[in-house]
C-alpha cells in the first residue's frame, strides 16, 4: 500500500524530531526530509501547530496499532489483564525520542486534551483510588510505573539495552500484573 503524502510528511517530521528535537521542526526541515515542497506541506498542515497536532495524533495511532497488532485485537475486545500485558510488552519495544517528547508535552495540565491521555487510559492500569485497599490494583499500577520507566529508559538511551535483557525485563514486569483472581500472572 502506498503511503499517503500526509503520512509521509508525518513520518518525516518524526525523523526530524528523533534526530534533532522538536525545535527543529520547521516547514523547511520537514519538507526537505519528506522530499516535498513547502507548499505541498502547507496543503496538509496550514500551521506549525497543525503539524505538531498531526504528529501527536500520528504517534498515538502508531502506538495503538502496535498494541493491537501484538494483542491481535482492539482494546475494547480485550480483558484488562490482556491490555496491561500488551502495554508492558509494547513499552519495551517502541520508545523513541519523538514519542517521549510528545508524551511529556501531553502531561502538561494546561495543554488541551491530547490524544495520548485517552490512548494510555485504554491500555494501562490506572492508579488505585485514594483509600482503596486493593492489592491487585496496586500491583497493576506498580507494573505500569515499571513499564513507563523502561519505556523512558529506551527513549533516552535508545539501543543501549540489549534486546534479550529488555525482553526479560518486560516479561518480569508483566509478571507483576495481577490476574483477575488477584494473584500475580
Amino acid at each position: 500500500m502506498r503511503t499517503s503524502k500526509r503520512d509521509r510528511i508525518l513520518d518525516a517530521a518524526v525523523n526530524v524530531i528523533n534526530r534533532d528535537g522538536v525545535r527543529a521542526v520547521t516547514f523547511e526541515s520537514v519538507a526537505a526530509e519528506a522530499k516535498l515542497t513547502r507548499g505541498g506541506l502547507l496543503y496538509h498542515f496550514p500551521s506549525r501547530e497543525a503539524l505538531l497536532r498531526g504528529i501527536d495524533e500520528h504517534l498515538v495511532q502508531a502506538w495503538e496499532t502496535s498494541m493491537e497488532t501484538l494483542l491481535g485485537k482492539r482494546a475494547e475486545e480485550a480483558s484488562a489483564l490482556e491490555r496491561y500485558q500488551t502495554f508492558v510488552r509494547v513499552s519495551a519495544q517502541s520508545a523513541t525520542r519523538a514519542e517521549l517528547m510528545f508524551m511529556l508535552e501531553s502531561a502538561d495540565p494546561d495543554a488541551d486534551e491530547r490524544p495520548w491521555g485517552p490512548a494510555v487510559r485504554r491500555w494501562a492500569p490506572l492508579p488505585p483510588s485514594a483509600g482503596q485497599n486493593d492489592p491487585a490494583a496496586l500491583d497493576n499500577f506498580v507494573a505500569r510505573l515499571a513499564a513507563d520507566g523502561l519505556w523512558i529508559y529506551e527513549a533516552m538511551y535508545e539501543g543501549q539495552l540489549d534486546e534479550s535483557v529488555r525482553a526479560q525485563v518486560a516479561e518480569r514486569i508483566a509478571g507483576l500484573l495481577a490476574k483477575p483472581d488477584g494473584t500475580s500472572s
